[in-house]
Protein backbone atom coordinates (compact mmCIF):
# COMPACT_ATOMS: atom_id res chain seq x y z
CA UNK A 1 0.00 0.00 0.00
CA UNK A 2 1.77 3.48 -1.24
CA UNK A 3 1.23 6.18 0.96
CA UNK A 4 -0.90 8.13 -1.77
CA UNK A 5 -2.92 4.63 -1.91
CA UNK A 6 -4.06 5.32 1.88
CA UNK A 7 -5.23 8.82 1.27
CA UNK A 8 -7.04 7.61 -2.04
CA UNK A 9 -9.04 5.27 0.27
CA UNK A 10 -9.23 7.36 2.98
CA UNK A 11 -11.32 10.08 0.39
CA UNK A 12 -13.15 6.78 -0.47
CA UNK A 13 -14.01 6.16 3.02
CA UNK A 14 -14.92 9.66 3.83
CA UNK A 15 -17.65 10.26 1.21
CA UNK A 16 -19.21 6.62 2.04
CA UNK A 17 -19.50 6.73 5.54
CA UNK A 18 -22.31 9.86 4.84
CA UNK A 19 -24.87 7.73 3.51
CA UNK A 20 -24.68 4.24 5.15
CA UNK A 21 -26.90 2.61 7.57
CA UNK A 22 -25.55 3.18 10.96
CA UNK A 23 -23.82 -0.77 10.66
CA UNK A 24 -21.90 -0.18 7.91
CA UNK A 25 -20.78 3.32 9.15
CA UNK A 26 -19.36 1.64 12.12
CA UNK A 27 -17.68 -0.94 9.94
CA UNK A 28 -16.44 2.33 8.19
CA UNK A 29 -15.17 3.65 10.81
CA UNK A 30 -12.84 0.31 12.31
CA UNK A 31 -11.28 0.23 8.28
CA UNK A 32 -10.63 4.14 8.51
CA UNK A 33 -8.91 3.14 12.23
CA UNK A 34 -6.56 0.36 10.57
CA UNK A 35 -5.84 2.46 8.11
CA UNK A 36 -4.41 5.43 10.76
CA UNK A 37 -2.40 2.46 12.71
CA UNK A 38 -0.55 1.75 9.55
CA UNK A 39 0.05 5.39 8.85
CA UNK A 40 1.77 5.47 12.48
CA UNK A 41 3.96 3.06 11.67
CA UNK A 42 4.59 4.72 8.86
CA UNK A 43 5.37 8.11 10.65
CA UNK A 44 5.37 10.52 7.51
CA UNK A 45 3.42 13.77 9.07
CA UNK A 46 1.10 14.91 6.24
CA UNK A 47 -0.11 11.19 6.12
CA UNK A 48 -0.43 10.51 9.67
CA UNK A 49 -2.52 14.06 9.75
CA UNK A 50 -4.33 13.40 6.80
CA UNK A 51 -5.68 10.14 8.63
CA UNK A 52 -6.42 11.48 12.06
CA UNK A 53 -8.66 13.93 10.42
CA UNK A 54 -10.22 10.67 8.27
CA UNK A 55 -10.99 9.03 11.83
CA UNK A 56 -12.21 11.88 13.50
CA UNK A 57 -14.32 12.85 10.64
CA UNK A 58 -16.03 9.71 10.51
CA UNK A 59 -16.97 9.70 13.85
CA UNK A 60 -18.28 13.05 13.64
CA UNK A 61 -20.88 11.70 10.70
CA UNK A 62 -21.77 8.60 13.01
CA UNK A 63 -25.05 8.87 15.21
CA UNK A 64 -23.27 8.77 18.99
CA UNK A 65 -19.97 8.24 18.20
CA UNK A 66 -18.85 12.34 18.22
CA UNK A 67 -17.13 12.02 21.52
CA UNK A 68 -15.03 9.99 20.25
CA UNK A 69 -13.68 12.10 17.88
CA UNK A 70 -12.10 14.81 20.59
CA UNK A 71 -9.11 12.88 21.35
CA UNK A 72 -7.83 12.46 17.84
CA UNK A 73 -8.51 15.89 16.93
CA UNK A 74 -6.45 16.75 20.28
CA UNK A 75 -3.72 14.28 18.78
CA UNK A 76 -4.38 16.17 15.21
CA UNK A 77 -4.07 19.35 16.64
CA UNK A 78 -0.74 18.38 18.62
CA UNK A 79 0.37 16.84 15.47
CA UNK A 80 -0.13 19.75 13.04
CA UNK A 81 1.51 21.79 15.67
CA UNK A 82 4.81 19.81 16.51
CA UNK A 83 5.18 19.56 12.58
CA UNK A 84 4.35 22.99 10.76
CA UNK A 85 1.41 21.76 8.59
CA UNK A 86 -0.64 24.43 8.90
CA UNK A 87 -3.52 23.67 6.74
CA UNK A 88 -3.95 20.65 8.41
CA UNK A 89 -3.77 22.53 11.98
CA UNK A 90 -6.58 24.88 10.68
CA UNK A 91 -8.76 21.48 9.85
CA UNK A 92 -8.50 20.54 13.10
CA UNK A 93 -9.53 23.67 14.56
CA UNK A 94 -12.42 23.18 11.69
CA UNK A 95 -13.63 19.96 13.08
CA UNK A 96 -13.45 20.72 16.26
CA UNK A 97 -15.66 23.57 15.47
CA UNK A 98 -18.00 20.64 13.88
CA UNK A 99 -17.83 18.86 17.37
CA UNK A 100 -18.90 22.11 19.53
CA UNK A 101 -21.86 22.61 17.59
CA UNK A 102 -23.02 19.00 18.22
CA UNK A 103 -22.33 19.76 21.72
CA UNK A 104 -24.78 22.94 21.49
CA UNK A 105 -21.86 25.28 22.47
CA UNK A 106 -22.42 27.88 19.46
CA UNK A 107 -19.78 30.59 20.43
CA UNK A 108 -17.10 27.75 21.36
CA UNK A 109 -17.51 26.96 17.54
CA UNK A 110 -17.26 29.90 16.40
CA UNK A 111 -14.11 30.60 18.12
CA UNK A 112 -12.39 27.40 16.90
CA UNK A 113 -13.68 28.75 13.32
CA UNK A 114 -12.20 32.08 13.86
CA UNK A 115 -9.07 30.77 14.86
CA UNK A 116 -9.21 28.12 12.01
CA UNK A 117 -9.42 31.04 9.12
CA UNK A 118 -7.00 33.46 10.77
CA UNK A 119 -4.56 30.85 9.63
CA UNK A 120 -6.17 29.41 6.34
CA UNK A 121 -5.68 33.74 6.06
CA UNK A 122 -1.74 33.17 6.65
CA UNK A 123 -1.34 30.43 4.70
CA UNK A 124 -1.54 31.59 0.81
CA UNK A 125 1.83 29.97 -0.29
CA UNK A 126 2.18 26.35 -1.10
CA UNK A 127 4.54 24.38 0.35
CA UNK A 128 7.19 22.65 -2.67
CA UNK A 129 7.03 19.42 -0.54
CA UNK A 130 3.71 18.84 -0.76
CA UNK A 131 2.80 20.43 -4.03
CA UNK A 132 0.48 22.83 -5.86
CA UNK A 133 -2.38 20.69 -6.34
CA UNK A 134 -2.31 18.53 -2.65
CA UNK A 135 -1.83 22.06 -1.58
CA UNK A 136 -5.09 23.46 -2.72
CA UNK A 137 -6.74 20.39 -1.88
CA UNK A 138 -5.87 20.62 1.77
CA UNK A 139 -6.33 23.80 1.78
CA UNK A 140 -10.28 23.75 -0.14
CA UNK A 141 -10.94 20.78 2.83
CA UNK A 142 -10.39 23.23 5.51
CA UNK A 143 -12.35 25.51 3.80
CA UNK A 144 -15.51 22.90 3.31
CA UNK A 145 -15.16 21.92 7.15
CA UNK A 146 -15.13 26.18 7.96
CA UNK A 147 -18.28 26.15 6.10
CA UNK A 148 -20.21 23.47 7.55
CA UNK A 149 -20.19 24.95 10.31
CA UNK A 150 -21.15 28.53 9.19
CA UNK A 151 -23.89 26.64 7.29
CA UNK A 152 -24.54 25.25 10.39
CA UNK A 153 -25.11 27.97 12.48
CA UNK A 154 -27.40 29.95 9.37
CA UNK A 155 -24.11 32.47 9.17
CA UNK A 156 -24.60 32.43 5.66
CA UNK A 157 -22.77 35.51 4.00
CA UNK A 158 -19.77 34.29 5.89
CA UNK A 159 -20.46 30.94 4.96
CA UNK A 160 -20.69 32.28 0.90
CA UNK A 161 -17.52 33.66 1.18
CA UNK A 162 -15.55 30.76 2.54
CA UNK A 163 -17.24 28.38 0.06
CA UNK A 164 -16.12 30.70 -2.70
CA UNK A 165 -12.72 30.50 -1.54
CA UNK A 166 -13.02 26.54 -1.23
CA UNK A 167 -13.86 26.72 -5.42
CA UNK A 168 -11.12 29.03 -6.06
CA UNK A 169 -9.09 26.50 -4.26
CA UNK A 170 -9.35 23.79 -6.29
CA UNK A 171 -10.90 25.28 -9.53
CA UNK A 172 -8.55 24.47 -12.23
CA UNK A 173 -7.71 21.05 -10.86
CA UNK A 174 -10.68 19.63 -9.29
CA UNK A 175 -11.77 16.30 -9.64
CA UNK A 176 -15.16 14.93 -10.70
CA UNK A 177 -16.20 14.00 -7.05
CA UNK A 178 -14.77 17.38 -5.48
CA UNK A 179 -16.58 19.27 -8.27
CA UNK A 180 -19.84 17.22 -7.35
CA UNK A 181 -19.79 17.92 -3.39
CA UNK A 182 -18.79 21.94 -4.13
CA UNK A 183 -21.81 21.87 -5.88
CA UNK A 184 -24.09 19.96 -3.28
CA UNK A 185 -22.89 22.34 -0.57
CA UNK A 186 -23.36 25.67 -2.13
CA UNK A 187 -26.81 23.83 -3.10
CA UNK A 188 -27.54 23.71 0.49
CA UNK A 189 -26.27 26.84 1.43
CA UNK A 190 -28.58 28.21 -0.97
CA UNK A 191 -31.66 26.51 0.21
CA UNK A 192 -31.18 27.29 3.66
CA UNK A 193 -30.40 30.79 3.25
CA UNK A 194 -33.73 31.19 1.03
CA UNK A 195 -35.66 29.41 3.85
CA UNK A 196 -33.88 32.07 6.12
CA UNK A 197 -34.52 34.92 3.87
CA UNK A 198 -38.54 34.30 3.80
CA UNK A 199 -38.64 34.01 7.61
CA UNK A 200 -38.02 37.67 7.25
CA UNK A 201 -40.59 38.33 4.46
CA UNK A 202 -37.77 38.95 1.62
CA UNK A 203 -39.44 36.69 -0.40
CA UNK A 204 -37.82 38.13 -4.32
CA UNK A 205 -34.44 37.29 -2.50
CA UNK A 206 -35.28 34.09 -1.50
CA UNK A 207 -37.05 33.10 -4.62
CA UNK A 208 -33.51 34.07 -6.21
CA UNK A 209 -31.61 31.65 -4.12
CA UNK A 210 -33.64 28.54 -4.63
CA UNK A 211 -33.46 29.68 -8.74
CA UNK A 212 -29.85 29.75 -8.47
CA UNK A 213 -29.93 26.63 -6.25
CA UNK A 214 -31.92 24.56 -9.05
CA UNK A 215 -29.78 25.58 -11.82
CA UNK A 216 -26.73 24.45 -9.82
CA UNK A 217 -28.34 20.91 -9.39
CA UNK A 218 -29.37 20.33 -12.77
CA UNK A 219 -24.89 21.07 -13.66
CA UNK A 220 -24.37 18.53 -11.02
CA UNK A 221 -25.75 15.82 -13.15
CA UNK A 222 -22.48 15.12 -14.84
CA UNK A 223 -19.53 15.21 -12.22
CA UNK A 224 -21.85 13.32 -10.16
CA UNK A 225 -21.82 10.28 -12.11
CA UNK A 226 -17.83 10.30 -11.54
CA UNK A 227 -18.19 11.03 -8.11
CA UNK A 228 -16.83 8.75 -4.97
CA UNK A 229 -20.51 9.03 -3.53
CA UNK A 230 -22.55 5.83 -3.30
CA UNK A 231 -24.73 6.27 -6.24
CA UNK A 232 -27.12 3.54 -8.58
CA UNK A 233 -25.71 3.49 -11.83
CA UNK A 234 -27.89 5.25 -14.58
CA UNK A 235 -30.08 6.86 -12.30
CA UNK A 236 -30.01 10.54 -12.20
CA UNK A 237 -28.70 12.99 -9.56
CA UNK A 238 -31.85 14.53 -8.45
CA UNK A 239 -33.36 11.02 -8.36
CA UNK A 240 -30.51 10.28 -5.76
CA UNK A 241 -29.24 13.26 -3.48
CA UNK A 242 -32.24 15.21 -1.71
CA UNK A 243 -30.67 18.51 -1.36
CA UNK A 244 -30.45 18.37 -5.63
CA UNK A 245 -34.25 17.22 -5.58
CA UNK A 246 -35.55 19.43 -3.14
CA UNK A 247 -33.60 22.54 -5.21
CA UNK A 248 -36.34 21.78 -7.73
CA UNK A 249 -38.91 21.40 -6.14
CA UNK A 250 -38.33 24.83 -3.30
CA UNK A 251 -37.59 26.54 -6.83
CA UNK A 252 -41.29 25.27 -8.42
CA UNK A 253 -43.54 23.33 -6.03
CA UNK A 254 -45.43 21.35 -7.97
CA UNK A 255 -47.11 17.47 -7.89
CA UNK A 256 -44.87 15.96 -9.98
CA UNK A 257 -42.05 16.43 -7.00
CA UNK A 258 -44.13 14.19 -4.60
CA UNK A 259 -43.43 10.70 -5.46
CA UNK A 260 -39.29 11.56 -5.61
CA UNK A 261 -39.40 13.68 -2.37
CA UNK A 262 -40.93 10.49 -0.70
CA UNK A 263 -38.54 8.40 -1.40
CA UNK A 264 -35.88 9.97 -0.39
CA UNK A 265 -37.76 11.32 2.97
CA UNK A 266 -37.36 7.75 3.61
CA UNK A 267 -34.50 6.79 2.55
CA UNK A 268 -30.74 7.48 3.59
CA UNK A 269 -29.56 10.85 3.92
CA UNK A 270 -26.44 13.19 3.17
CA UNK A 271 -25.62 14.51 6.47
CA UNK A 272 -28.09 17.73 7.24
CA UNK A 273 -30.52 17.04 4.41
CA UNK A 274 -33.80 15.46 5.98
CA UNK A 275 -34.73 18.82 6.41
CA UNK A 276 -34.66 20.18 3.50
CA UNK A 277 -35.94 17.34 1.68
CA UNK A 278 -39.04 17.16 4.68
CA UNK A 279 -40.03 21.27 3.89
CA UNK A 280 -39.98 20.54 0.12
CA UNK A 281 -42.56 17.44 0.10
CA UNK A 282 -44.49 19.34 2.33
CA UNK A 283 -44.60 22.78 -0.06
CA UNK A 284 -45.26 20.01 -2.96
CA UNK A 285 -47.94 18.44 -0.68
CA UNK A 286 -49.45 21.59 -0.24
CA UNK A 287 -49.71 22.67 -3.46
CA UNK A 288 -51.79 19.30 -4.70
CA UNK A 289 -54.03 20.12 -1.97
CA UNK A 290 -52.82 17.51 0.38
CA UNK A 291 -52.24 19.84 3.53
CA UNK A 292 -52.67 17.16 5.80
CA UNK A 293 -50.19 14.73 4.88
CA UNK A 294 -47.89 18.00 4.41
CA UNK A 295 -48.36 18.38 7.51
CA UNK A 296 -47.48 15.12 8.90
CA UNK A 297 -44.41 15.06 7.20
CA UNK A 298 -43.27 18.04 9.44
CA UNK A 299 -44.50 16.63 12.43
CA UNK A 300 -42.45 13.58 11.84
CA UNK A 301 -39.31 15.07 10.99
CA UNK A 302 -39.89 17.72 14.03
CA UNK A 303 -40.19 14.74 16.23
CA UNK A 304 -37.08 13.11 14.97
CA UNK A 305 -35.08 16.08 14.79
CA UNK A 306 -36.02 17.25 19.14
CA UNK A 307 -32.58 15.65 19.80
CA UNK A 308 -30.93 17.12 17.16
CA UNK A 309 -29.41 20.57 17.74
CA UNK A 310 -26.57 21.33 15.75
CA UNK A 311 -28.83 23.02 13.26
CA UNK A 312 -30.78 25.66 15.55
CA UNK A 313 -31.87 27.71 11.91
CA UNK A 314 -33.32 25.07 9.95
CA UNK A 315 -34.84 23.65 12.81
CA UNK A 316 -36.73 27.03 13.55
CA UNK A 317 -37.47 26.83 9.25
CA UNK A 318 -39.58 23.35 10.19
CA UNK A 319 -41.48 25.35 13.14
CA UNK A 320 -42.02 28.07 10.90
CA UNK A 321 -43.35 25.74 8.27
CA UNK A 322 -45.88 24.65 10.26
CA UNK A 323 -46.99 27.45 11.70
CA UNK A 324 -47.24 28.42 8.25
CA UNK A 325 -49.52 25.91 6.79
CA UNK A 326 -51.26 24.73 10.35
CA UNK A 327 -54.12 27.29 10.35
CA UNK A 328 -56.45 26.12 12.42
CA UNK A 329 -57.43 28.70 14.81
CA UNK A 330 -56.86 28.58 18.99
CA UNK A 331 -60.61 29.16 20.19
CA UNK A 332 -60.15 28.61 23.08
CA UNK A 333 -57.05 31.38 23.61
CA UNK A 334 -57.58 33.31 20.50
CA UNK A 335 -54.16 33.96 20.37
CA UNK A 336 -53.29 32.74 16.90
CA UNK A 337 -52.75 35.96 14.78
CA UNK A 338 -50.85 37.18 18.13
CA UNK A 339 -48.48 34.66 18.44
CA UNK A 340 -47.67 34.39 14.47
CA UNK A 341 -47.12 38.46 15.27
CA UNK A 342 -45.12 37.59 18.27
CA UNK A 343 -43.26 35.21 16.07
CA UNK A 344 -42.51 37.45 13.37
CA UNK A 345 -40.87 40.50 15.89
CA UNK A 346 -38.89 37.66 17.35
CA UNK A 347 -37.80 36.51 13.87
CA UNK A 348 -36.50 40.13 13.41
CA UNK A 349 -34.90 40.14 16.57
CA UNK A 350 -32.86 36.67 15.74
CA UNK A 351 -31.98 38.52 12.23
CA UNK A 352 -30.01 41.15 14.20
CA UNK A 353 -28.30 38.61 16.23
CA UNK A 354 -27.56 36.94 13.02
CA UNK A 355 -25.80 40.42 12.32
CA UNK A 356 -24.08 40.09 15.49
CA UNK A 357 -22.78 36.85 15.17
CA UNK A 358 -20.75 37.78 11.72
CA UNK A 359 -19.92 40.95 13.12
CA UNK A 360 -18.24 38.79 16.23
CA UNK A 361 -16.91 36.33 13.89
CA UNK A 362 -14.08 38.93 11.96
CA UNK A 363 -13.65 40.70 15.29
CA UNK A 364 -12.09 37.26 16.49
CA UNK A 365 -10.89 36.34 13.33
CA UNK A 366 -8.15 39.42 13.00
CA UNK A 367 -7.54 38.75 16.75
CA UNK A 368 -6.40 35.59 15.79
CA UNK A 369 -4.72 36.58 13.04
CA UNK A 370 -2.90 39.06 14.81
CA UNK A 371 -1.99 36.72 17.75
CA UNK A 372 -0.42 34.34 15.11
CA UNK A 373 1.28 36.62 13.17
CA UNK A 374 2.89 37.88 16.52
CA UNK A 375 3.38 34.65 17.50
CA UNK A 376 5.24 33.86 14.54
CA UNK A 377 7.22 36.41 14.63
CA UNK A 378 8.59 35.66 18.26
CA UNK A 379 8.77 31.65 17.09
CA UNK A 380 10.94 32.11 14.06
CA UNK A 381 13.68 34.20 16.63
CA UNK A 382 13.64 30.66 18.35
CA UNK A 383 12.99 27.86 15.73
CA UNK A 384 14.87 26.10 13.12
CA UNK A 385 13.72 26.61 9.58
CA UNK A 386 13.51 23.83 8.35
CA UNK A 387 12.98 20.89 10.81
CA UNK A 388 10.60 23.14 13.08
CA UNK A 389 13.07 22.13 15.93
CA UNK A 390 14.19 24.47 18.35
CA UNK A 391 17.36 26.54 17.39
CA UNK A 392 20.70 27.13 18.84
CA UNK A 393 19.57 30.31 20.39
CA UNK A 394 16.88 28.70 21.98
CA UNK A 395 18.66 25.75 23.03
CA UNK A 396 21.48 27.70 25.10
CA UNK A 397 18.00 29.59 26.59
CA UNK A 398 16.68 25.80 27.59
CA UNK A 399 20.18 24.81 28.86
CA UNK A 400 20.51 27.22 31.41
CA UNK A 401 16.86 27.30 32.74
CA UNK A 402 17.50 23.45 33.12
CA UNK A 403 20.83 23.80 34.64
CA UNK A 404 20.08 25.58 37.52
CA UNK A 405 16.63 23.87 38.24
CA UNK A 406 17.00 21.52 40.89
CA UNK A 407 13.84 19.47 39.45
CA UNK A 408 16.16 18.89 36.45
CA UNK A 409 18.86 17.17 38.16
CA UNK A 410 20.49 14.90 36.90
CA UNK A 411 20.63 16.26 33.28
CA UNK A 412 21.09 14.23 30.45
CA UNK A 413 22.65 15.93 27.74
CA UNK A 414 23.25 14.00 24.17
CA UNK A 415 24.61 15.37 20.94
CA UNK A 416 23.30 13.63 17.91
CA UNK A 417 25.23 13.60 14.31
CA UNK A 418 24.20 11.99 10.92
CA UNK A 419 26.00 8.86 10.27
CA UNK A 420 26.24 8.90 6.32
CA UNK A 421 23.99 12.00 5.70
CA UNK A 422 26.93 13.68 3.22
CA UNK A 423 26.84 10.87 1.00
CA UNK A 424 22.85 11.55 0.41
CA UNK A 425 23.64 15.31 -0.30
CA UNK A 426 26.45 14.50 -2.62
CA UNK A 427 24.53 11.29 -4.58
CA UNK A 428 20.95 12.85 -4.12
CA UNK A 429 20.75 16.22 -3.34
CA UNK A 430 20.69 18.95 -1.19
CA UNK A 431 16.52 18.76 -1.49
CA UNK A 432 16.87 15.41 -0.57
CA UNK A 433 19.30 15.63 2.20
CA UNK A 434 17.11 18.34 3.77
CA UNK A 435 13.87 16.07 3.46
CA UNK A 436 16.56 13.61 5.66
CA UNK A 437 16.76 15.70 8.23
CA UNK A 438 13.07 16.43 8.42
CA UNK A 439 12.30 13.02 8.68
CA UNK A 440 15.15 12.29 11.60
CA UNK A 441 13.92 15.23 13.63
CA UNK A 442 10.59 14.49 13.49
CA UNK A 443 11.70 10.54 14.48
CA UNK A 444 14.22 11.69 17.29
CA UNK A 445 11.28 14.45 18.88
CA UNK A 446 8.59 11.36 18.29
CA UNK A 447 10.95 8.68 20.32
CA UNK A 448 11.79 10.84 23.20
CA UNK A 449 9.33 12.71 26.12
CA UNK A 450 7.39 15.06 25.79
CA UNK A 451 9.40 17.09 28.66
CA UNK A 452 12.42 16.21 26.74
CA UNK A 453 14.38 18.91 24.47
CA UNK A 454 15.38 18.40 20.74
CA UNK A 455 17.03 20.57 19.14
CA UNK A 456 18.64 21.46 15.96
CA UNK A 457 22.72 22.42 16.47
CA UNK A 458 23.71 23.09 13.03
CA UNK A 459 24.31 21.61 9.66
CA UNK A 460 23.38 17.51 10.36
CA UNK A 461 23.86 17.47 14.42
CA UNK A 462 21.18 17.64 17.12
CA UNK A 463 21.58 18.17 20.82
CA UNK A 464 18.74 15.97 23.16
CA UNK A 465 18.67 17.51 26.56
CA UNK A 466 16.72 14.96 28.99
CA UNK A 467 16.15 16.44 32.73
CA UNK A 468 15.54 14.35 35.35
CA UNK A 469 16.85 11.21 33.44
CA UNK A 470 19.75 8.93 34.98
CA UNK A 471 22.33 7.96 32.43
CA UNK A 472 21.15 4.61 32.13
CA UNK A 473 17.89 5.63 31.64
CA UNK A 474 18.92 8.43 29.41
CA UNK A 475 21.42 5.65 27.28
CA UNK A 476 18.01 3.91 26.53
CA UNK A 477 16.15 6.48 25.63
CA UNK A 478 18.29 7.42 23.11
CA UNK A 479 18.98 4.36 21.83
CA UNK A 480 15.42 3.69 21.23
CA UNK A 481 15.48 7.10 19.05
CA UNK A 482 18.73 4.84 17.32
CA UNK A 483 17.12 2.15 16.73
CA UNK A 484 13.98 4.14 15.32
CA UNK A 485 15.96 6.18 12.84
CA UNK A 486 17.80 2.81 11.45
CA UNK A 487 14.40 0.94 11.08
CA UNK A 488 12.62 4.07 8.83
CA UNK A 489 12.14 2.92 5.83
CA UNK A 490 14.90 3.80 2.88
CA UNK A 491 13.16 6.11 0.44
CA UNK A 492 12.40 8.05 4.03
CA UNK A 493 16.60 7.77 5.62
CA UNK A 494 18.45 6.97 2.85
CA UNK A 495 20.18 4.72 5.05
CA UNK A 496 21.15 7.46 7.18
CA UNK A 497 21.63 6.30 11.14
CA UNK A 498 22.95 8.27 14.43
CA UNK A 499 26.00 8.53 16.50
CA UNK A 500 25.29 10.15 19.78
CA UNK A 501 27.64 10.77 22.77
CA UNK A 502 25.75 11.29 25.92
CA UNK A 503 27.35 13.23 28.82
CA UNK A 504 25.41 14.11 32.28
CA UNK A 505 25.78 17.71 33.54
CA UNK A 506 28.35 18.43 36.20
CA UNK A 507 27.86 21.41 38.30
CA UNK A 508 28.85 24.83 37.93
CA UNK A 509 29.78 23.52 34.77
CA UNK A 510 28.95 26.10 31.23
CA UNK A 511 27.14 25.27 28.27
CA UNK A 512 30.54 24.89 26.26
CA UNK A 513 31.88 22.50 28.26
CA UNK A 514 29.29 20.22 28.63
CA UNK A 515 28.49 20.37 25.06
CA UNK A 516 32.48 19.80 24.43
CA UNK A 517 32.13 16.62 26.59
CA UNK A 518 29.32 15.32 24.42
CA UNK A 519 31.05 15.71 21.37
CA UNK A 520 33.87 13.90 22.06
CA UNK A 521 31.76 10.90 22.94
CA UNK A 522 29.64 11.36 19.95
CA UNK A 523 33.20 10.42 17.89
CA UNK A 524 33.68 7.57 19.91
CA UNK A 525 30.32 6.60 18.77
CA UNK A 526 31.69 7.38 15.27
CA UNK A 527 34.87 5.45 15.78
CA UNK A 528 32.86 2.34 16.91
CA UNK A 529 31.36 1.78 13.66
CA UNK A 530 28.19 4.40 14.41
CA UNK A 531 24.20 3.72 14.78
CA UNK A 532 24.70 3.63 18.37
CA UNK A 533 25.12 5.34 21.59
CA UNK A 534 28.56 6.13 23.61
CA UNK A 535 28.59 7.54 27.02
CA UNK A 536 31.76 9.47 28.70
CA UNK A 537 32.00 10.97 32.30
CA UNK A 538 28.17 10.63 32.41
CA UNK A 539 27.67 11.28 36.34
CA UNK A 540 28.85 14.32 37.71
CA UNK A 541 30.08 12.59 41.20
CA UNK A 542 32.36 10.18 38.60
CA UNK A 543 34.68 13.14 36.73
CA UNK A 544 37.27 9.62 35.68
CA UNK A 545 34.41 7.50 34.93
CA UNK A 546 33.75 6.63 31.24
CA UNK A 547 31.78 4.28 28.98
CA UNK A 548 33.47 2.85 26.07
CA UNK A 549 31.09 2.71 23.15
CA UNK A 550 28.20 0.61 23.50
CA UNK A 551 25.30 -0.70 20.70
CA UNK A 552 21.96 -0.05 20.58
CA UNK A 553 20.38 -1.65 23.96
CA UNK A 554 18.49 -4.76 23.46
CA UNK A 555 15.83 -3.29 25.62
CA UNK A 556 15.39 0.51 25.01
CA UNK A 557 12.66 1.14 27.42
CA UNK A 558 12.20 4.47 29.28
CA UNK A 559 12.40 5.38 33.37
CA UNK A 560 14.85 2.73 33.69
CA UNK A 561 16.44 4.17 37.24
CA UNK A 562 19.82 3.65 38.34
CA UNK A 563 21.39 1.14 40.81
CA UNK A 564 21.50 1.98 44.46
Amino acid sequence: MSDAWLVGRARELIAAVQRQEFDKQLEIVAIMDELLEETLRRGEPTLVAQLLRASAFARLVTRGLAAEAEPRLDEMLAHTRRHGLSLLRADAHALRGRRLVLAAQEDAALTEIARALAILDDSTIPDRQVGVRNWNRMQSMALIDCWIVLNQLGVYEAAEEVISRAHQAIRESASPHEITLQLMNRVKMLLGWGLRLERIEQYDEAAEKFRTAASMSVAAEGPFAESLFPRKAGVSAVDQVGVLASALALHNPAAEHVDRLKQMHRGHHFPHEQEIVAIALARCLDRSGRREEALDVLRETRKAMSEDISQPSMRLNIARELARLDTTPDYASGASKSLIDYATTLESEMWTLRESQIATLNARREHERLSAEHGAITQQALQDPLTGLPNRRALDERLRALASSADAQPLAVGLVDLDGFKGVNDKQSHAEGDNVLRVVASTLRDALRGDDVVARYGGDEFIVLLPGAPASAAKMALGRAVKSVAELPHHLSHGVTLSIGLVSLRPQERAEQVLARADAAMYEAKRGGGNQVASANSMAGDAGASWPAESIPADPSWGVEEPT
